[in-house]
């Protein structure tokens, strides 16, 4: 509703603004009866407004698209390949996805249950993981946590097991289902503290910023990129889809 009540008013103004210069002469009681026409004239035609939202909103899906693949091209080895990311599935898989993510993410837990299944039928994908913690502290805990766990071998069972937590997930539910998949938390909680965690996650953030990625989860498959949650065959079809044009165009 407010972005319609804005379409109007910038239609009045704008159709208003496109009188010939010598507009300004005209008196004010002119101007006035000048205005009650467009208003008069949007009012017979609302559908105008409609039309100039669905235009309003290609236009800045459009450009959102042009400013993911300028970002896809020029940050590839940042996106694909940052050596500080977890990595699942087939690491020599030859197309990547990668999800951003959070563990107190609704639909990422609902994600969870797709990538999952991704990884059991496609014996050749390779899935980068971004720790994109936006819930507040617990996840942010979480997401460090789950880095850290790279070091014990045991990221993806503990990436599962938390998804699988039915409660929210705080620091301390974290290390609890650290202790339940097998890790030394001790040792976990002290690799932890490694900057290059905390860089890890700050890059992803600003990554994300970059390529106007704003919520989780959120997928990257080779050159499209798919806010929010996207279901296991539109997955598929996108990998099939990079691999029927002969592989990757930047991961």
């Amino acid at each position: 509703m407010r972005r319609i009540i804005a379409l109007a008013s910038a239609a009045l103004f704008a159709m208003t603004m496109a009188l010939p210069a010598f507009a300004d002469n005209f008196s004010a009681a002119q101007k006035t009866e000048m205005e009650k026409i467009v208003h008069d004239y949007l009012m017979e035609h609302p559908e105008i407004l409609r039309d100039m939202a669905n235009k309003l909103d290609v236009n800045d899906k459009k450009n959102e698209a042009e400013a993911r693949i300028g970002t896809l091209q020029s940050k590839a080895g940042e996106i694909f390949h940052d050596a500080s990311d977890a990595v699942v599935g087939n690491p020599k898989g030859d197309v990547t996805v990668v999800e951003f993510f959070d563990y107190n993410c609704g639909w990422c837990k609902k994600s969870i249950v797709e990538m999952k299944a991704l990884v059991a039928k496609d014996k050749n994908v390779r899935i980068v993981m971004k720790e994109f913690p936006i819930f507040g502290e617990g996840s942010e805990y979480a997401a460090r946590a789950a880095l850290a766990s790279v070091k014990q071998g045991k990221y993806w069972a503990f990436h599962q097991a938390l998804f699988a937590s039915e409660s929210k997930v705080t620091a301390e539910v974290t290390d609890q289902i650290a202790a339940e998949v097998g890790l030394d938390v001790a040792k976990m909680k002290k690799d932890m503290q490694d900057p290059a965690i905390a860089e890890n996650i700050q890059k992803t953030q600003i990554l994300a910023q970059t390529m106007l990625i704003t919520g989780t989860p959120a997928f990257i498959v080779d050159d499209q990129v798919f806010p929010g949650y996207t279901q296991l065959d539109g997955l598929e079809a996108s990998l099939a889809t990079v691999r029927a044009a002969g592989g990757c165009k930047v991961c």
